[in-house]
């Protein structure tokens, strides 16, 4: 395991759970080590629009996608919303590098203000305030004058902020197409590689 190689990666409430199941099992893949925050009704999306029957424990939900990715072991370690004694809630010891995926407006909005209510806000704060990498995957539309403003907000502090918009120049002919062309994005702004699409201009 590449122990250089860290990421926070969390699912809010927002419809997009595709997303972040194909960049776990990227992740895992390019054997990077994930700290996963799911929120309730992150949980709740990826049950209404996904296979997966995760198990409402967190350590269970360790369990299942350890083996159903076939991760290393203790290469996804899951922690709850209220679980503040995770190395995520502290400066000193997360991972400098977290992905929100998908980010849904109100989670956006709690990061904007620092809110810090649960694990996955504090988590984000964390980064920001360590001025490390934080993306957020935002899936909301249309957007209104308060979502754009916190957007705002967040990329002069150096935030990410990336909409969940799949390009169509490559021609995708099914929606992992789609899926994948997001994550392709997401992979190469943590400097992660990926073989999941070419590049413009490449034969």
């Amino acid at each position: 395991m590449n122990s250089m190689q860290e990421v926070t990666l969390a699912f809010a409430g927002a419809s997009g759970a595709p997303y972040g199941l194909r960049l776990l099992e990227q992740l895992v893949l390019a054997k990077v080590k994930v700290s996963l925050v799911i929120s309730p009704a992150g949980h709740m999306v990826i049950h209404d629009e996904t296979d997966f029957q995760l198990p409402g424990n967190p350590k269970k939900i360790e369990e299942f996608l350890t083996e159903h990715f076939q991760a290393a072991p203790s290469q996804i370690k899951v922690y709850g919303k209220d679980q503040w004694s995770s190395p995520l809630a502290s400066g000193s010891a997360s991972p400098r590098t977290m992905i929100v995926c998908p980010c849904s407006a109100g989670c956006l909005s709690a990061i904007a203000l620092g809110a810090s209510n649960n694990l996955l806000e504090r988590a984000a704060d964390v980064v920001i305030k360590e001025q490390g990498k934080l993306v957020l995957v935002v899936r909301e539309m249309p957007l209104s004058a308060i979502h754009l403003e916190h957007m705002l907000n967040l990329a002069r502090l150096g935030v990410c902020i990336m909409p969940a918009s799949p390009g169509f120049y490559f021609k995708p002919q099914k929606v992992e197409d789609l899926v994948d062309f997001v994550v392709a994005r997401i992979l190469d702004h943590i400097q992660v590689p990926h073989q999941l699409s070419k590049r413009w201009g490449a034969q």
